[in-house]
């Protein structure tokens, strides 16, 4: 599929190119913080700031010194205050306490980051988990029964999907659960070790109840992977006979969180117990579902969860903007090395550091903009606003493309701000080193990033498939060029694009043309889908193969198949940034953030320029254009703004919680000038051996 560039509605090579317009000077132009921070808050700015005022409150917020044991109680006591304070019920029917606001709900749940990362992850299980499944797999008799107990807290629960042998491949747990007609019971039983439920929050000591995924055994037959109720402990705080597990002990980070396994020996349960929604049992055994596709069903019922992948998103995006406040604000104060004057440069003016931590300004601002439209996406089939099995499917597709970019992100992000910062950046009262161990767990958790990305490529596959069955290679080669988005970019819900792909191997000759929206577009357009042809027709034969031998194929291509994933992912988040442009507040902030927006866009071609080369998009001149522009043009401009871009973020000092972000570096290193002027202008300094040697050279 290389041989685009040969299509005939590129233009010829020396076709006239639209000007770029003229930049306007950096210090013509500033941002309104309190605007832009207004845009920042987005649709449910209500829900997010109730939520920060409640995490700048002491009792909501991390004490470092704490231990283990200690540091579990208080996380528990802490999801009792959210109880108190109405925090926590925004997703839930209104007949029973809830306000029916899903978007809300998800916005209000990001905010408790700020508080305590394992605040944030024990409320998830609990009422973002363990509750909602009750409610999304349950019918009208669970949610009398069960909801407003796990709604309260009075019943503390475990979600408990994932097993030691099995993460990410739900389909295939071991956990089974057989009918047993004499009892009108279920079985749940636990068959071999690899089959215990594993790294589960609450199962170690707090949970009393769990949502069990088990294998559906009745009459001989497995319907595959269902739900199902089951108690745990006593009053007191003991198993319950058949039941037994262990604690996961000290982890990396969010150790605020009791992790735990569970496994079962026998436990019976009655029917009523399996969360029947999508597949129920009758007392003679007989099995029923409204849909009829097994494959279908799992990932319906799996699909009613994807919450927890759209909440992960927006924690990443909110811990990246907690990280680069403080990294940006020291960036701005300690100042290092001497310059001409005697004067000790600041941090963020050296080209480097401005690499260092601008490009993932712009990361963040585009992850902020597409979680926002994911957020809204998610709460438009949620609500029932636009609920159809296609709408699901676009939301499933959207959450695993982009939870691992965030996730990823987030973790680059806060280990170059805390290398940024030095050895101030090392030390647990500026935060960055626990806030970074707490993220580390979010790339594998509500699944694995790899694993989801590669559920995003079959996606985009499938969609072009079914396009393109019997099409030969020349009709591919037309989709890609006059069909641009329909498989890849539509089906997201983010954007729907109208211009057409043309060649850019003979008219990317001028970077001040790359460097307008519409350039940028057709680049990163043209990468997925051109990785997504190219996939298609090296995957094509899969279909005749025996099912191992097309295993062996997929797997061949199997990184082609996440860098199309990623790269799709990567145009949704531009995609997002561009549309929020029309959205700023003022021509200033407009500016500002087309140049931020620009510096997103560039990077993400810089950092793929191989494919660009090699795919003949670009010609190795303008790769080169590209690198210095971001260095010699977007960087300076952007540094004037740096802080500013922070500061819309709208993270008080209680949500912050780093000292060198109170302006404490500043007042040290203002001392220190003034220290260093005054003994200059006594007379009193001691003369530099450098200089006292250079002044007996130019006497000789």
């Amino acid at each position: 599929m290389t041989q685009l560039a040969d299509t005939p509605t590129a233009p010829a090579p020396d076709a006239a190119l639209p000007a770029s317009p003229a930049a306007p000077d950096t210090e013509s132009v500033a941002v309104d913080v309190e605007a832009l921070g207004r845009q920042l808050l987005g649709r449910w700015a209500e829900a997010r700031l109730h939520s920060r005022e409640l995490v700048a409150r002491p009792e909501f917020q991390r004490l470092p010194e704490l231990g283990t044991d200690e540091h579990r109680e208080r996380t528990l006591g802490q999801l009792r205050l959210l109880v108190e304070n109405d925090s926590v019920h925004r997703a839930f029917p209104s007949e029973l306490g809830g306000s029916d606001d899903h978007g809300g709900n998800i916005a209000s749940f990001e905010e408790l980051l700020l508080g305590d990362p394992s605040l944030q992850i024990k409320s998830g299980v609990q009422w973002g988990l363990f509750a909602s499944a009750i409610m999304h797999l349950g019918t009208d008799d669970h949610h009398r029964r069960l909801l407003p107990a796990a709604m309260s807290l009075e019943t503390p629960g475990v979600y408990a999907m994932t097993e030691t042998g099995h993460g990410s491949d739900v389909s295939a747990v071991g956990t089974t659960a057989t009918f047993d007609e004499a009892g009108d019971e279920w079985v749940i039983h636990t068959p071999f070790r690899a089959a215990w439920k594993d790294y589960l929050g609450n199962a170690a000591l707090h949970g009393r109840a769990a949502v069990v995924f088990a294998q559906l055994i009745t009459r001989g037959v497995n319907h595959g992977v269902h739900a199902f109720y089951v108690p745990l402990r006593d009053e007191a705080g003991a198993f319950l006979p058949g039941i037994g597990g262990e604690d996961d002990g000290l982890k990396g980070g969010l150790n605020g969180i009791d992790n735990g396994r569970l496994h079962f020996t026998n436990v019976r349960v009655p029917r009523t117990s399996l969360l029947n929604r999508y597949g129920d049992v009758d007392a003679r055994g007989v099995y029923t579902s409204p849909i009829a596709s097994p494959g279908r069903r799992f990932f319906t019922m799996l699909g009613t969860l994807v919450q927890g992948r759209v909440s992960l998103d927006g924690a990443a995006v909110l811990a990246s903007k907690l990280a680069l406040r403080i990294a940006i604000r020291y960036g701005t104060e300690r100042r290092q090395f001497t310059a001409d004057n005697d004067d000790e440069v600041v941090l963020l003016d050296y080209q480097r550091h401005q690499r260092r931590l601008l490009p993932r300004l712009a990361t963040t601002y585009a992850m902020s903009f597409a979680h926002e439209r994911f957020l809204e996406k998610f709460d438009a089939v949620f609500s029932g606003a636009a609920d159809t099995d296609d709408d699901r499917q676009d939301l499933e597709t959207l959450a695993a493309a982009l939870k691992p970019l965030s996730t990823w992100a987030a973790l680059d992000i806060t280990q170059e701000a805390r290398e940024a910062c030095g050895g101030q950046g090392f030390l647990a009262e500026n935060r960055l080193v626990q806030l970074r161990a707490d993220l580390d767990v979010y790339a594998t958790f509500e699944g694995d990033n790899t694993v989801l990305l590669q559920l995003v490529a079959k996606r985009l596959l499938t969609d072009y498939s079914r396009k393109f069955a019997k099409a030969d290679a020349g009709a591919l080669a037309a989709f890609v060029v006059e069909q641009v988005g329909e498989a890849a970019v539509n089906r997201t819900g983010l954007r729907r694009l109208a211009q057409s792909v043309v060649d850019f191997g003979s008219t990317a000759r001028s970077v001040g043309y790359v460097r307008g929206s519409a350039a940028q577009r057709q680049l990163l357009t043209d990468r997925v889908e051109t990785m997504i042809a190219e996939l298609a027709a090296k995957l094509r034969a899969a279909n005749r193969l025996p099912k191992s031998e097309a295993a062996a194929l997929f797997n061949r291509h199997q990184n082609e198949l996440i860098e199309a994933a990623r790269a799709h992912a990567e145009l949704l988040q531009w995609e997002a940034f561009t549309d929020a442009l029309d959205d700023a507040p003022d021509a200033g902030t407009r500016q500002v953030l087309t140049w931020l927006r620009d510096l997103f866009g560039f990077t993400l071609i810089e950092r793929n320029l191989a494919w660009y080369l090699i795919h003949g998009r670009l010609s190795g001149q303008r790769a080169q254009a590209i690198t210095e522009y971001i260095d010699g043009r977007l960087l300076p401009r952007l540094r004037p703004h740096a802080l500013a871009l922070t500061e819309a973020f709208g993270l008080r000092d209680e949500h912050v919680r780093a000292v060198i972000a109170t302006g404490v570096e500043l007042e040290r290193q203002e001392e220190a000038r003034a220290y260093c002027a005054e003994q200059r202008a006594s007379g009193l300094a001691p003369i530099d051996e450098k200089d006292l040697v250079a002044g007996q050279n130019a006497r000789r």
